[in-house]
């Protein structure tokens, strides 16, 4: 049997906010095979942009292990993880992170500019990731002149440029008119079944969240449900999407 491309053992997460401990992930354990399309729901505060962010390497947990790609990013040091990060994770932030003085092509070039890449490589790693998303002919926008749909596409060109393996994914469709939201979704699919990346995806919205094989809500920092695609299907579909919105389980 295959290692899951992600493992996550007995993972703690705490802060402590001056005599307080305030905990955020309680004895976490998941798995995640590589290809799958994940969606973590849950409530505000329920630890699940934090999870995006320890899968992420961005945050470090207080205790317990996480396992990437067959190594330990918890034990990494910060050099290591950063080099890490940028050859292995794109990130999808709800609000794009675009820099506003630079064009598409010029935001898309960024994280290739951390590489060995010589510039005609670059060029056309950025055309490729442009094309693929569908703005080939945006290239020298800047993202003003663009719509809140567009600018979400060149984050996610910018996101896979360099080719990971892993894109995370914080409420991609959050701040998005429900044409747009569809759009990215259908981008995010074809980005799992076409091009193999595993993605793992923070939402709120159910609409989202049905698109994805497997479905994993967290409550206060635990584990509260696992649900994955019925045989035979791809996504989780609607109703388990929405009863993890609204806290419940699915009858049977």
């Amino acid at each position: 049997m295959a290692e899951p491309f992600i493992r996550i053992e007995s993972l703690v997460k705490a802060y402590q906010r001056d005599t307080q401990t305030l905990t955020v992930l309680t004895g976490l354990n998941l798995a995640v095979d590589e290809g799958e399309f994940i969606a973590l729901m849950g409530p505000s505060g329920s630890g699940k942009t934090t999870l995006l962010n320890l899968i992420a390497g961005i945050d470090r947990p207080t205790s317990g292990r996480i396992t990437v790609g067959g190594l330990e990013i918890h034990g990494m040091g910060e050099a290591a993880l950063a080099k890490w990060r940028s050859r292995n994770v794109g990130f999808i932030f709800q609000l794009y992170n675009l820099v506003p003085v630079l064009t598409a092509f010029e935001n898309v070039e960024l994280p290739l500019l951390l590489t060995d890449l010589s510039r005609a490589r670059r060029r056309k790693q950025v055309e490729l990731a442009l094309s693929i998303v569908g703005l080939a002919d945006r290239m020298d926008h800047y993202p003003r002149q663009l719509s809140g749909g567009q600018e979400q596409r060149v984050a996610i060109a910018r996101a896979f440029a360099t080719d990971p393996k892993l894109l995370v994914a914080d409420e991609p469709t959050g701040d998005l008119d429900s044409k747009s939201a569809e759009e990215i979704l259908v981008l995010l699919e074809r980005l799992n079944d076409e091009f193999g990346k595993t993605i793992v995806m923070v939402t709120h919205d159910p609409r989202a969240a049905a698109r994805a094989h497997r479905l994993v809500h967290l409550d206060k920092g635990v584990l509260k449900e696992d649900i994955r695609a019925s045989e035979g299907k791809k996504q989780v579909g609607m109703a388990a999407a929405i009863a993890a919105a609204a806290g419940t389980e699915l009858p049977g």
